[in-house]
């Protein structure tokens, strides 16, 4: 795996900092919390828990790069797609639910942070042909990790909520990683 691979990797799944305090049980307090005290009380909420696995050179690529992403600390400017399976558990054998489909790219010159845009694609399960939309700022290197969900479709049409992203496993030789995630979010 060459130099900038491994930083990318690093950014993607090592925790050093706090980007939330919360883990998922406090977060689902906080939002059953919302859920009393807004209009919201007549949408469905729904939890799901599941496995990221980011494979390197498998189910990511790099698409682009600046001329200075090799020479910089946080290998700003350069963009992946991907196509990552999900499974009910952390191990790649695990049954696979769907897939992470999008764009991730670092955009910080000061810390290992990433923009993703993604769809979580759901293949299997109750919710087999929906999907969430999940758009925004990543700090990889905090061991939990907050970003919203935007959108979706199917059975989560106008939904709305927040993935809580911890890391999981980190093979460095091989450049695989796998985060946990915990969703939660209100759908009608």
């Amino acid at each position: 795996m060459d130099q900038l691979g491994m930083v990318v990797l690093l950014m993607l799944i090592c925790p050093m900092a706090m980007a939330t305090s919360e883990g998922p049980k406090e977060m689902e307090e906080w939002f059953y919390k919302f859920n009393t005290t807004s209009r919201v009380t007549q949408q469905k909420v729904t939890k799901l828990h599941f496995y990221f696995h980011d494979l390197r050179g498998v189910t990511t690529a790099v698409v682009a790069q600046s001329n200075t992403t090799a020479t910089s600390p946080t290998v700003f400017g350069v963009l992946y797609a991907m196509d990552n399976p999900l499974t009910v558990g952390p191990s790649q054998a695990s049954k696979v639910i769907g897939r992470a489909q999008g764009l991730y790219g670092s955009t910080s010159m000061e810390e290992l942070s990433l923009i993703q845009a993604m769809n979580l694609v759901f293949t299997d399960g109750p919710y087999n042909g929906s999907s969430l939309t999940v758009l925004g700022s990543n700090p990889v290197m905090h061991p939990n990790r907050e970003m919203p969900v935007v959108g979706g479709s199917g059975v989560f049409r106008l939904v709305r909520g927040v993935a809580l992203l911890t890391a999981y496993f980190f093979d460095v030789p091989r450049g695989n990683a796998t985060v946990e995630y915990n969703v939660i979010v209100y759908h009608n």
